[in-house]
C-alpha cells in the first residue's frame, strides 16, 4: 500500500466519522423520558414532548401528566363515552376508561394509531399545538406557551430547569410522573 492510497483511506474514514458524529448529535432528543420524573423540554416549542413516556390507563395512570393529557382533551373538544364534551370535570388526573375513549377519538381525529395510549406520536401532534406567549427559549430561561386547541386554549409553562407545567385552578401543576396533585 502507498502513502497517496492510505492518505486518501484516512482522509474518507475522517469525513465518515465526522459525518456520523454530525447526525448522531443532530437527532438528540428534545425532551426527557418518564424516567427522570417530569416532562421537560429545551430549544423551541413545538419540538419537546415527542420524546416522552406513554402515559395510559396502566402507565402513570394518576399523575400530573395524565392531568396534563386531560387537560389536553378538554382543550380539543374531545368526546366522552356518553357522547358529551370532556369537560372540566374530567380533568381529575386519573387516566381511566373515560379518558382511554376520549384518546382514541381524538387520536382519530389526528390520523394516529387509536390505541388509546399517550405515546410519542401522540405528544408529538399534541406540542404542535403550543403557540409562544412570553419569556425566552434561551438556555435557563422560563418560556410560557398556550396550548392552541380545537375548542380552548390553556396555559403552559417551561421553567429554566426544563420541567413543564400546566395552569389549573389558579395555580401551576408541575407535569410529574410522581404524583398528582391535579383535583
Amino acid at each position: 500500500m502507498n502513502f497517496r492510497t492510505t492518505r486518501a483511506r484516512l482522509a474518507t474514514a475522517a469525513v465518515g466519522a465526522a459525518a456520523s458524529g454530525a447526525l448522531i448529535l443532530g437527532v438528540s432528543p428534545a425532551s426527557a423520558t418518564a424516567a427522570q420524573g417530569f416532562m421537560t423540554g429545551s430549544g423551541t416549542q413545538g419540538n419537546d414532548w415527542g420524546g416522552e413516556g406513554t402515559v395510559s390507563a396502566t402507565k402513570y395512570a394518576k399523575t400530573n401528566v395524565s392531568c396534563l393529557w386531560q387537560r389536553i382533551l378538554w382543550a380539543e373538544g374531545a368526546t366522552e363515552k356518553n357522547g358529551t364534551k370532556f369537560d372540566n370535570g374530567d380533568v381529575d388526573g386519573i387516566f381511566g376508561s373515560n379518558t382511554t375513549f376520549a384518546t382514541k377519538n381524538l387520536q382519530k381525529r389526528w390520523k394516529l394509531s387509536r390505541d388509546g395510549m399517550v405515546g410519542p406520536k401522540t405528544f408529538d401532534k399534541a406540542d404542535n399545538k403550543l403557540r409562544f406567549d412570553s419569556g425566552s427559549t434561551g438556555p435557563k430561561k422560563t418560556l410560557y406557551l398556550r396550548y392552541d386547541g380545537a375548542a380552548y386554549d390553556f396555559r403552559v409553562r417551561r421553567a429554566p430547569n426544563g420541567q413543564y407545567a400546566f395552569y389549573e385552578d389558579g395555580a401551576w401543576k408541575l407535569a410529574t410522573y410522581k404524583g398528582r396533585t391535579c383535583k
